[in-house]
């Protein structure tokens, strides 16, 4: 199957380009170009996606959410369908599918499950842990009967189930045995996230030099910056090497401060949905894993208190926040949900650019960054 997308205003991290085609040849991007010639590569089989008048741009890609559509990426391989294809109706073609804090049995079931998922479906990445190795003053929505240190036992068992669809870990590094635990995820080529945690700069700084890439939805979950105490959001500020996980729904971090991320780490900013099951659906009464959760206008909480509990984001609305309410240049903040997250768990050579050879996944907005249409794997959705 070919499809020809032509004419719309292209913008990734290699920035905005008018009049822009490319033609993908199965789930690969084969040529790209500029203005007329397109109608060269044009046969009887050819589908054709006229884009006048509409951004183009790759596909989103979230490394970090929990569910939508009502569904939860906990209950099992239906649950987890469900909820990707409303985020793959607002432009997510790629996805990475986070499990909360649960007893390590269950989170081994997950394992497996979302690797099967992988095994057959290439828009599921493969699988976060979210836990269980997370620090419990600064559990969020986790069930804090489910948290602990990491011992070698579990760590190896981990890897053994994900089966190599492992792709993201998120760890607080303060607590006991976590460091080495740090240094078996990413022998195993595992990224490691420093999150829900404590840690204070140096720590942070020491885990990155372990081999943490990334900070998981920096800013919450985690000591803010303060003048004599920095913190783990600091060090990865000042570590090229480290991506920092955002969400931007105008209610987890203010704009102001997500403007001030953009300008000092303007290449590592990954916005992430964090998403739970109420993404998508309506406000009311939820479940996080084995925690109740309720959602009243849009926010979602734990019942009974004011603790975040994830979002009901999906990555196009988290677009128009950052470009909206934060004055993102649409460069930069397409390229935080598209080129960044593929560097950020090292897929950037085939995701996230529009690009011959590249993954065949592009989503198709109007002016107002609302979702037209999505392309992925050279399937139109």
């Amino acid at each position: 199957m070919s499809v020809l997308v032509h004419s719309g205003r292209k913008v990734d991290a290699d920035g905005i380009d008018a009049d822009f085609w490319f033609l993908a040849e199965g789930d690969r991007i084969q040529r790209t170009g500029t203005g007329e010639g397109w109608r060269e590569h044009l046969t009887a089989e050819t589908e054709i996606l006229d884009a006048s008048g509409l951004w183009l741009t790759p596909g989103f890609i979230d490394i970090h959410g929990h569910g939508g559509a009502g569904h939860s990426f906990d209950d099992g391989t239906e649950s987890i369908r469900a909820a990707l294809a409303l985020h793959r109706r607002h432009g997510t073609t790629r996805s990475v599918i986070s499990l909360v804090a649960n007893p390590v049995p269950s989170l081994l079931v997950g394992l497996e499950t979302v690797a099967s998922l992988a095994d057959t479906d290439p828009l599921v990445l493969g699988s976060h842990l979210e836990g269980p190795f997370l620090a419990r003053n600064h559990r969020g929505a986790h069930n804090p009967d489910f948290l602990h240190s990491p011992t070698p036992e579990e760590v190896s068992l981990m890897i053994a189930r994900g089966r190599g669809h492992l792709v993201q870990i998120t760890i607080a590094p303060e607590l006991p045995g976590s460091l080495e635990a740090i240094d078996a995820f990413v022998a195993a080529g595992v990224v490691v996230a420093v999150g829900h945690t404590d840690a204070d700069l140096a720590l942070t700084r020491e885990a990155f030099d372990r081999g943490a890439t990334l900070l998981t939805h920096a800013f919450n979950a985690m000591a803010g910056i303060r003048h004599r105490e920095p913190g783990p959001v600091v060090a990865a500020f000042d570590d090229p090497r480290v991506g920092l996980e955002l969400i931007v729904d105008g209610f987890h971090v203010h704009p102001d401060v997500v403007k001030m991320a953009f300008r000092i780490a303007p290449d590592r900013i990954v916005l992430i949905t964090d998403a739970m099951a109420a993404a998508g659906s309506v406000d009311g009464h939820y479940r996080l894993g084995t925690l109740n959760v309720s959602v009243t206008g849009g926010r979602a909480m734990l019942s009974g208190t004011s603790t975040i509990a994830g979002s009901t984001l999906t990555q196009d609305a988290a677009l128009r926040w950052a470009v909206g309410a934060s004055g993102i240049d649409p460069v930069l903040a397409v390229a935080a949900l598209t080129a960044n997250p593929a560097r950020a768990i090292r897929r950037d050579h085939d995701l996230g650019y529009l690009r011959p050879g590249y993954a065949a996944d592009a989503v198709l907005l109007d002016a107002d960054w609302a979702v037209q249409s999505v392309l992925a794997a050279g399937r139109p959705l």
